[in-house]
């Protein structure tokens, strides 16, 4: 058996090789069949762990270095929505159960396991006690990832600067790293209005690990947004994109038109057309890496080849690149000596 290569942590990887965070898992089990558009509470962990489990060993074999708990959108508050807060606490226990389990499969170096948090919902900045609200969903799901041991903590999603602040306090509490990112919409400023910059800023000077932005923007219209944090702060960065074509005009996956839908509006079951192909995010990583974002994924919408894209733009030949295309034997568009010339000729009749 191979001597399993001893786990570094998440600064050490940044400094020394970056890091590859899959996330994406509520839209990519809503596709399977495990999980409802709408709400898009996670009940999957509990319903169906083996699914879960499945996806955790995907994004593995494509190269990200992160096993993140499917804990987003499982908050008391997502909970209370849909009349299950009993479920909160087995839900939370479970996902971490499930992402340290398919970390210990792992034949090389162990990957990194992630708690999550997320955007709320209910925090608004002229609703005073909303802050108490928040701060009381956090810290009972951190709480839970810290007792798991978890390597760090993920707080995402968040478009008010004052509810990720929160968030970041709450993280702080334990002493574990943590990598807050931002969601701005339509307009780069936040909710609340503060700039984005200048919220990555004081997030980082309040003690976060890593500052960015996850979600919403594609990687066109989020490499512009994240280089006004990277110009801003001298902590590590991050950049998840959805792998969706936005554009300056439809900057986010919410604003893109279908006027083939009866609502012009395909988010979000219906953003198929507008997917980006796994060379798309392969030139997106780069570009990010070689600006010094170190820390690169794919959120909702992102598939295990997107996530095995980016592995291979940085270099990396993760497992799964052992499949990775390669058309030299394909009848019709190949290279190879041994194929029919009559078959490479009427490739143009194709």
């Amino acid at each position: 058996m191979d001597k399993q290569i001893p786990k570094r942590g998440l600064v050490e990887r940044l400094n020394e090789s970056g890091v590859i965070c899959a996330e994406g898992y509520v839209f990519e089990l809503e596709r399977r069949g495990y999980l409802q558009a709408g709400a898009y509470v996670p009940e999957v962990v509990l319903e169906h762990p083996e699914a879960v489990a499945a996806l955790h060993r995907e994004f593995l074999r494509a190269g990200s270095d992160v096993i993140e708990a499917l804990t987003y959108y499982a908050h008391r508050e997502k909970l209370r929505l849909i009349g299950k807060e009993e479920l909160l606490e087995p839900l939370q226990k479970n996902a971490l159960s499930l992402a340290h389990d398919i970390a210990r499969e792992a034949t090389a170096e162990p990957p990194l396991v992630a708690g999550n948090i997320c955007n709320t919902n209910i925090w608004h900045p002229n609703d005073k006690a909303s802050d108490a609200l928040v701060r009381g969903m956090f810290e009972e799901q951190i709480n839970w990832a810290a007792e798991a041991n978890v390597d760090f903590i993920i707080a995402e999603t968040f478009s008010f600067f004052g509810e990720a602040r929160i968030a970041l306090k709450a993280i702080k509490e334990t002493g574990l790293p943590a990598v807050v990112t931002l969601t701005p919409h339509r307009e780069d400023d936040l909710r609340d209005g503060i700039p984005l910059e200048v919220a990555a800023k004081k997030l980082e000077q309040d003690g976060a690990t890593v500052v960015g932005i996850n979600c919403a923007r594609g990687p066109q219209t989020m490499m512009p947004a994240v280089m006004r944090i990277r110009q801003a702060v001298s902590c590590h960065v991050a950049a998840l994109p959805v792998p969706y074509r936005t554009t300056p005009d439809h900057p986010t996956m919410q604003s893109l038109r279908d006027p083939r839908l009866p609502e012009d509006r395909p988010f979000p079951t219906a953003l198929d057309p507008f997917t980006c192909n796994r060379y798309e995010m392969a030139e997106f990583a780069r570009e990010a890496y070689n600006s010094d974002i170190r820390y690169l994924g794919v959120c909702c919408g992102g598939a295990p080849h997107h996530v095995r894209a980016i592995s291979e733009a940085l270099g990396r030949a993760p497992e799964a690149s052992r499949y990775s295309p390669d058309m030299s034997r394909h009848y019709a568009f190949g290279t190879h000596k041994s194929l029919k010339k009559y078959n490479l000729d009427n490739a143009k009749n194709l």
